[in-house]
């Protein structure tokens, strides 16, 4: 078991915020030799250059993948991303800009075949998160722009790909334990994380019939930029400790789900979601 580290208080002015600010660095390397899971694979993920997504990144490239990873103007963080890709032996492309732009997303998935020559897995992980504890005070601005990020991007970028995706593609959204359990100072995002599982379960039964399989990610407390971007400082201390773990994950920890819904060993889900939340229970 991962042993939990103190997280001092710190806040961050920016969504998405930065990786290489945060105290303690995130935990994304992977734990064992690579395989060969997705050899001959070409990934796009998005949110691709910190947290979760970089966790993923890197291990789809230990595991034989080569990786586009998409986000949004973080190039400090996607260049050391990119780097690490690179030293797993794997290709790396990175593509910034507004996913939640129609023409933008489409443009991405582009590249990403012009590049590589065809793409077998999208991740569709890029979001964002503020608090609203009073709905009143939402504005519509921010409420547009949490739904653009974390609900249109995703319809864009899988309708780009889908024209490429073959026989045993397959789809990985992330969702949240907040679209299980909802969450009073995280409404809007909760309400797009819901979103976000029912576009995969409706997806995966509408491709059924062409064999492109469609899952879930729902991870609880990870310590990633989210954390230090959408909470307040004395908040941010001690984050994750009322997990029944008694501590926040890792990215790593949640990278592991994805590689097995995108492997050959999820091969028999579809429309499903894993849970890496430190032991919460939450309905399926």
């Amino acid at each position: 078991m991962t042993n939990a580290q103190k997280i001092p208080a710190q806040h961050q002015d920016a969504m998405p915020a930065d990786e290489h600010k945060m105290n303690p660095a995130p935990d994304y390397m992977p734990r064992h030799p690579g395989v060969g899971k997705l050899k001959g694979k070409v990934a796009m993920i998005t949110g691709g250059d910190s947290g979760i997504g970089r966790a993923v990144s890197v291990l789809f490239a230990r595991e034989g993948a080569k990786v586009a990873i998409a986000y949004l103007e973080e190039h400090k963080d996607a260049e050391e991303t990119k780097r690490l890709v690179e030293t797993e032996g794997a290709e790396a492309l990175l593509i910034p800009g507004d996913l939640g732009v129609k023409a933008h997303a489409f443009d991405t998935v582009a590249r990403t075949v012009e590049a590589f020559g065809q793409l077998d897995i999208l991740i569709n992980n890029a979001a964002m998160q503020w608090p609203d504890e009073d709905l009143t005070e939402l504005s519509e601005e921010r409420l547009r722009r949490t739904m653009d990020s974390n609900v249109m991007s995703y319809f864009f970028c899988t309708q780009a790909a889908l024209p490429h995706l073959k026989e045993g593609g397959c789809i990985v959204n992330t969702t949240s334990v907040n679209a299980f359990k909802g969450n009073d100072s995280l409404i809007a995002y909760s309400t797009t994380r819901g979103a976000s599982l029912a576009f995969s379960r409706s997806l995966a039964s509408n491709l059924l019939d062409k064999g492109i399989r469609v899952n879930a990610v729902a991870p609880g407390p990870i310590w990633t930029p989210f954390i230090p971007g959408s909470m307040p400082a004395d908040k941010v201390e001690d984050f994750g400790s009322q997990a029944p773990m008694g501590r926040a994950g890792q990215p790593w920890e949640v990278a592991t789900a994805f590689l097995f819904l995108a492997s050959s060993d999820g091969s028999y889900f579809t429309g499903q979601t894993l849970h890496p939340n430190g032991g919460m229970i939450v309905g399926a």
